[in-house]
């Protein structure tokens, strides 16, 4: 007999990564949300509690990506009971962090194990894109793909294929630093309507093949000359107090590069091992106290977790 109640927990993530706009994305050790479900028999999708580090968010369920993405699932699989939710967010609203993803996927993940028959992870992608959508405007899956599947991954257009995951070394680092304002994903995306030079546009690409070779054959050069957004970081960088400077910080302490984490504010920056990502996450968090503004670090490896279950009480 299948459980009635379930909860699941799905990571921050960390996307775009220089030049993989709406590509590219890995899931982070540390912030998570967790969303505990429970099955109704009422035909429909109730948001009962949201608490945690944000709580101003829809209890509407077509409002809220956690409701989204189960009422997707519910009607894509004509299920024949509802889902009630309880969310418990541990990751900032507007931080460029995956919250909104995260949120979905940790719902669709729990709903799942309430099934009579589970469906394995991939087959719960396109419900928890319908309720990234409901935050970002978009069926993007670059923070969905890797909070569901762990690890970096490559979130292609779902209509023509699914998410793949990529190799990480294991001895790449990231460090991720969360100034303490926040920056909505539509405003941020707002500052990319201008058309692109053209010379721009193969300069990222060249960018982009780099970065995927040198992850493939563990070539440190090779990512290092990938990790160098010139169509995205340029537009949204006004958007961040004192970006030029944190980045600038990161690349001093040995980063192998260093961009806008998803939407931002976050800033990121990759390194070889864990010690000097911590010394290179520290180095950027003083360069945005420099800018007035307090952080908080995530210091993961790329290779980050996936979602999955968790004991209510965790």
């Amino acid at each position: 007999m299948r459980p009635t109640e379930a909860t699941a927990f799905a990571p921050a993530s960390s996307a775009n990564l220089g030049p993989g706009f709406d590509l590219l994305g890995h899931s982070l050790e540390g912030w998570r949300d967790h969303a505990t479900v429970r099955r109704i028999d009422a035909h429909d999708v109730r948001i009962e509690a949201i608490e945690g580090v944000v709580t101003a968010l829809p209890a509407r369920a077509e409002d809220n990506t956690a409701g989204a993405a189960l009422i997707a699932m519910r009607s894509a699989l004509a299920l024949p009971f509802g889902f009630a939710v309880q969310l418990r967010k541990g990751i900032p609203l507007g931080s460029g962090l995956g919250g909104s993803a995260a949120s979905a996927v940790a719902a669709v993940v729990a709903a799942n194990a309430l099934l009579d028959a589970p469906l394995p992870a991939e087959a719960l992608y396109p419900f928890a894109l319908d309720g990234e959508a409901v935050a970002s405007g978009s069926r993007h899956g670059d923070n969905i793909a890797p909070a569901l599947l762990g690890g970096l991954v490559a979130a292609f257009d779902p209509a023509r294929a699914p998410p793949v995951r990529l190799r990480a070394p294991d001895w790449l680092f990231t460090a991720v630093v969360h100034p303490a304002v926040v920056l909505e994903t539509r405003v941020a995306r707002a500052a990319l309507a201008e058309p692109y030079p053209i010379q721009n546009i193969v300069k990222q690409t060249h960018h982009l093949a780099a970065l995927l070779l040198g992850l493939e054959r563990d070539d440190e050069a090779l990512v290092r000359q990938g990790l160098d957004d010139v169509l995205v970081e340029p537009r949204r960088a006004a958007l961040i107090p004192g970006f030029a400077a944190v980045k600038r910080a990161a690349l001093d302490a040995g980063a192998l590069g260093s961009s806008i984490s998803g939407a931002g504010p976050s800033v990121f920056g990759w390194f070889r091992g864990r010690a000097a990502a911590e010394a290179g996450g520290a180095a950027m968090q003083r360069a945005f106290a420099d800018a007035g503004l307090a952080t908080s670090l995530l210091v993961s490896p790329v290779a980050g977790p996936a979602a999955g279950l968790v004991d209510s009480q965790d």
